[in-house]
């Protein structure tokens, strides 16, 4: 009987290690918070005005205003840095507040070259961090 017992925990303990690893190759990590930006795609020549289309992932989007676990809006910088974990966002002409919870804007700006930056924050405009930060370059002709 003991070795049974053994020979049960020993399967047990393999196969739990299976799923471990099976886990770790199909992306463990696939439920990690994340910020995209849908369009533009990076690289793009775009004529103003444009639209931008954000998406978090294992995030929910609402407004601003109420501090919610798990919850946030989108900020769009233009050629700014991003704004560090716990930080409010400034508001102003380059830090735009998506705050009453939208995932796209249009965006007017004269011909140039831009780095676009998404930044998800809580609803007190405090910045989660670089992990909900997606940046691009565009051209706008």
């Amino acid at each position: 009987m003991q070795t049974k017992i053994i020979s049960l925990s020993r399967s047990v303990v393999l196969a739990g290690a299976g799923l471990l690893l099976a886990g770790a190759a199909g992306g463990a990590w696939a439920d990690e918070p994340s910020l995209s930006i849908l369009e533009p795609k990076g690289g793009a020549t775009v004529t103003s005005p444009f639209k931008v289309r954000l998406a978090a992932h294992s995030m929910t989007t609402g407004p601003a205003g109420k501090l919610v676990p798990n919850t946030g809006h989108h900020h769009l910088l233009i050629n700014e840095i991003p704004i560090g974990k716990g930080k409010v966002i400034p508001n102003d002409k380059t830090h735009i507040h998506l705050d009453q919870g939208q995932t796209e804007t249009e965006l007017s700006l004269p011909p140039g070259k831009y780095k676009l930056t998404a930044q998800f924050a809580d609803g007190e405009h405090r910045a989660y961090g670089y992990m909900m930060v997606n940046g691009i370059n565009i051209t706008v002709k």
